[in-house]
């Protein structure tokens, strides 16, 4: 009997884990203008890091590998169609350990700059998409959200639309 119920339950969490995905391989809603959240961008390359001292916040810059190539052969303006950009943000936190470290706290946000010159052609080429918190909320109340992303980096104009530069690495 007890074989048994071991069994019963081994099998039916072998079928509950390959059959359920687990919550962070679940794809959030789109952004209000269709932009989807790129599946796999937790496995692209690390493009640089910030700090925005106006959001007291910790950023890391990844990119897939048509814009990481395009960042390391200096072939980003423009920046190649294809190209994405992901921006993962925190609130600052003091390490509990060493109060001189500043390291993530809360999730802020995950965003996303895709590279299409026709699709995106009202956006300097670049579609834009956030999503909030853990819950991994989209951010906008219609597809126009994408402007104000647009405008402000108007202010990188010469650097493709880009803040971000290759973080230097020996």
């Amino acid at each position: 009997m007890l074989k048994t119920l071991i069994l019963k339950s081994v099998s039916f969490a072998v079928l509950f884990s390959t059959t359920t995905p687990a919550l962070s391989e679940v794809s959030p809603a789109a952004a209000p203008n269709g932009v989807v959240m790129p599946k796999n961008y937790k496995n692209w390359q690390i493009l640089g890091v910030s700090h925005r001292t106006d959001k007291d916040s910790l950023r890391i810059i990844l990119a897939n590998p048509v814009a990481y190539t395009a960042a390391t052969e200096g072939k980003n303006n423009p920046w190649p169609d294809g190209s994405m950009i992901a921006k993962l943000a925190w609130k600052d936190s003091t390490h509990a350990n060493f109060a001189a470290a500043t390291v993530p706290g809360e999730l802020s946000h995950v965003e996303f700059m895709i590279r299409d010159s026709q699709k995106f052609a009202d956006t300097n080429g670049w579609g834009y998409a956030r999503w909030l918190g853990m819950e991994q909320k989209p951010y906008g109340n219609g597809a126009s959200f994408a402007q104000e992303c647009s405008t402000c980096h108007l202010q990188a104009k010469d650097a493709g639309y880009v803040f971000t530069r290759k973080a230097p690495l020996p």
